[in-house]
């Protein structure tokens, strides 16, 4: 019988294993797909030789993740690739708005929002490194950096639109809407500034890069280093039910509290399984992928240059686009992300041909088909985009679901990130990640601090489990 078991093999459920396995405990991951991944596959999805990534795309928050960053990922093949421009944000009749690696290029960039940029910025990027891990963390009344903490946290618990009063031009107020967007929730909500500064910030210190050959890398970097170290994954075995758990002295679930429930709802307490039913899924995406004969031709040279760009116009558009999604409305001019990693890794195409990767939010558990929609925000940015398209492929709310059943309804942070939810997900507890009077833990992406590529649910909830094996709890 292992230490412990992971039952799902992404970015989490590797994290976790390999820091249980890094204190020498033995470890067996199992994964109901084929192979590793989770929200990090890369495959063929429209035509022979486009590599097109099924979910995450571009990854500042693994660059900068501190135990992704502790791992000698690049011994397994993990090369990240930098684009010239980290994100760019078009406007009508106007220049693109851009983030640049250089906070002085991006200062200068935004003309007399500028001062007011550098501001909200600059503090925090020479003590990023210090600041990070206490963000990356469920909440603490002792955090490692206090005044650090506190100085961010005045800034990142505002609302999104209320962080931009202080931007006057239509170019910084687009340009921090594209950002806070990553959030999916409508902007007036407390903390929607929050995700908009972290990824800011990322941009000045890490960059947003993505890996070499598709975002699978990652994960497939983590699995081979782990089984380097003795660990085991067990591919193509599904454990749906609790007469399908294999014994272990910790189990823990890189999944949803849905799926939790459906696993282990007879071995939890009543009010436990009570506060994970109680648990709410924010909203989903549509995602289409597009096998291009050449790269998209942008309007503004900035875009590109970009490894991203957000679509949607002006701050007040994006505001309206995700108000009317968390309403249950599909906005006619969506706000939408592009990704384009064949203008800077020709891995990812035929020689003169790109890809294109693009998502929108929508209502959870939506059918809708809004390709036309999101092809109507490139086009209007990049007219003849429409021509350079020879293949196509498109995933609605249910396909994601089906793709990943963490994707509840098509929501791919593992539940709604509001303030409610965001530092003690999914049950309040001191302990997220500890499942109160087992030996069951949570290491998804529905614990703190939620959604994004970059290990440290895994990370926390196996410190969770090691602090219950030095107690004596565990074996």
């Amino acid at each position: 019988m292992p230490d412990a078991i992971i039952i799902g093999a992404g970015p989490n459920g590797l994290a976790a294993a390999i820091h249980l396995i890094q204190h020498d405990l033995s470890v067996t991951v199992y994964e109901k797909e084929a192979s590793v991944g989770g929200g990090t596959r890369t495959r063929e999805l429209t035509l022979p030789g486009f590599r097109h990534d099924v979910c995450s795309a571009i990854h500042p928050m693994a660059r900068s993740s501190p135990f992704l960053q502790s791992l000698p990922l690049g011994d397994y093949g993990l090369e990240w690739i930098q684009p010239e421009i980290p994100v760019a944000h078009p406007l009508d009749g106007q220049p693109a708005g851009a983030l640049y690696r250089s906070l002085d290029e991006t200062t200068d960039h935004l003309g007399k929002d500028g001062e007011s940029y550098r501001r909200a910025i600059a503090p925090f990027l020479d003590a990023w490194d210090n600041l990070l891990p206490d963000i990356l963390a469920p909440f603490s009344l002792r955090p490692r950096h206090p005044l650090l903490m506190a100085r961010f946290g005045l800034q990142a618990l505002r609302s999104a639109g209320g962080f931009v009063r202080r931007f006057k031009t239509p170019k910084a107020r687009a340009l921090f809407a594209g950002l806070a967007a990553h959030g999916i929730l409508p902007f007036d909500k407390t903390a929607t500034a929050a995700i908009g500064l972290v990824l800011g910030i990322g941009a000045h210190t890490v960059g947003w890069p993505y890996p070499k050959g598709g975002s699978h890398s990652i994960t497939k970097a983590m699995a081979a280093y782990f089984e380097s170290l003795g660990g085991s994954i067990i591919t193509g075995t599904a454990v749906a039910s609790p007469d399908q758990l294999p014994a272990a002295g910790a189990v823990l679930f890189n999944t949803t509290p849905k799926q939790i429930l459906d696993m282990a709802g007879e071995k939890l307490s009543p009010d436990y399984a009570r506060k994970l039913r109680r648990f709410e899924y924010g909203c989903g995406v549509f995602k289409l992928d597009l096998a291009l004969s050449e790269a998209i031709p942008w309007t503004d040279e900035r875009c590109r240059k970009a490894g991203t760009v957000h679509l949607g116009g002006t701050f007040e558009e994006i505001a309206a686009s995700e108000d009317d999604t968390a309403q249950g409305r599909h906005p006619e001019r969506p706000y939408v992300l592009v990704a384009q990693q064949s203008l800077f890794d020709d891995s990812r195409a035929p020689d003169g041909n790109h890809t294109c990767w693009a998502y929108c939010h929508v209502p959870n558990g939506s059918t809708k088909d809004m390709s036309e929609p999101i092809l109507n925000q490139i086009e209007r940015f990049a007219p003849g985009f429409r021509d350079c398209i020879i293949g196509r492929h498109s995933m609605n709310t249910v396909a994601m679901h089906a793709y990943n059943p963490n994707y509840i309804g098509g929501d791919i942070n593992g539940g709604k990130q509001d303030i409610t939810q965001l530092f003690t997900r999914p049950a309040g507890l001191f302990d997220p990640y500890h499942i109160p009077d087992t030996h069951f833990y949570i290491c998804s992406s529905s614990t703190p601090p939620g959604g994004g590529v970059h290990g440290m649910c895994g990370y926390h909830a196996a410190e969770s489990a090691l602090k219950q094996l030095s107690a004596g709890s565990i074996k």
